[in-house]
């Protein structure tokens, strides 16, 4: 993989896999933004932004030359998906994504 592959990176994956945590990283070494699709998601009280709204600030969030993205919500794929450069695929076992999902919990 060549340096100008990782222009705009999505970082996929189950709940507990580490997503936000190894976008922010690789954002943080790239220098480039990092944009958390829950961030752009969820309202006050975890109510759901409207459609539009979410797809609007995805559209904004992601209108650069350059950043990495987590998340995996099929509403904004299509606004995600073409631009990216790079699929990152977290596909940890079960043991691991439950055990991190139980201390989220606790």
């Amino acid at each position: 993989m060549k340096p100008e592959d990782l222009r705009r990176v999505v970082v996929v994956g189950t709940s507990c896999a580490g997503k936000t945590t190894l976008a922010r990283e690789l954002a943080s070494g790239l220098g480039c933004p990092h944009v958390e699709l829950d961030a752009l998601f969820w309202e006050a009280d975890w109510t759901e932004a409207a459609d539009e709204v979410f797809r609007e600030r995805t559209r904004t969030a992601t209108v650069g030359d350059r950043w990495v993205l987590d998340g995996n919500y099929s509403r904004v794929v299509d606004i995600v998906w073409p631009r990216a450069t790079a699929v990152v695929w977290l596909n940890l076992g079960f043991a691991t994504v439950f055990s991190r999902a139980v201390r989220r919990t606790w």
